[in-house]
């Protein structure tokens, strides 16, 4: 009788362990939790492009996805509306400009992880001067910091898989709808310094309902 409770109690706890290793490698097989969504309605001149809408992986980068997330809101009393995609470059990737975008911690903020990578098209990553400097952007390269720094959570959206940029910019969201949005400010007429002729903007911005339980993306 003793040597079978013995045998049931063994069984049982390798049952669990079972469990607990296939869940853990479920939730592996999985990408990153969206745990909130944005929207994005673009203009490009007088024309109305249309809305892109970006999930946010705020389990692996919660700083860096709240602060595009509050800046997407507007709550702090600053934020990405009325800014501009000033930097549009085929087959590599669309900036925003962050005009109005300053970070919520402050004029900067560091690299949170390097986990995720530049793998494909429509990942929202952090812009930068180099390391650390998330939400600084030097109005002139080259320069130190003075007067002519500029504090701007800037941002881009790859179009092609960039793995050249992992470890060097942070990855934290990716476009849930309207990609073909990011494709027609890809392919907008540019000047000198890659700036599209007519400005492309954002005419507004937001937060989406999100599921309690999070989204997972696509690996």
């Amino acid at each position: 009788m003793a040597s079978i409770q013995r045998f049931v109690i063994s069984f049982l706890l390798i049952l669990s362990v079972a469990f607990v290793f296939l869940a853990q490698a479920s939730e592996a097989t999985k990408g990153p939790k969206i745990t909130h969504k944005v929207y994005f309605d673009i203009t490009h001149g007088d024309e109305e492009l249309g809305r892109i809408v970006i999930g946010l992986y705020g389990k692996t980068v919660p700083k860096t996805a709240e602060n595009f997330r509050a800046l997407a809101t507007g709550e702090k009393g600053f934020g990405y509306e009325g800014s501009a995609f000033h930097r549009v470059i085929k087959q590599f990737m669309i900036q925003g400009d962050g005009t109005g975008g300053k970070s919520i911690y402050g004029n900067k903020f560091p690299d949170e992880n390097f986990k995720l990578k530049h793998t494909r098209k429509g990942l929202l990553s952090m812009a930068n001067s180099g390391k650390d400097t998330n939400g600084l952007v030097y109005a002139r390269i080259g320069r130190k910091c003075n007067t002519d720094c500029r504090f701007r959570s800037q941002f881009f959206i790859t179009t092609v898989i960039t793995s050249w940029l992992d470890g060097r910019h942070v990855v934290f969201g990716e476009v849930l709808e309207g990609y073909e949005i990011v494709d027609k400010i890809e392919n907008v007429p540019k000047g000198s310094g890659d700036k599209p002729v007519k400005p492309v903007k954002i005419a507004k911005s937001g937060e989406l309902e999100v599921p309690e339980e999070g989204i997972h993306a696509e690996l």
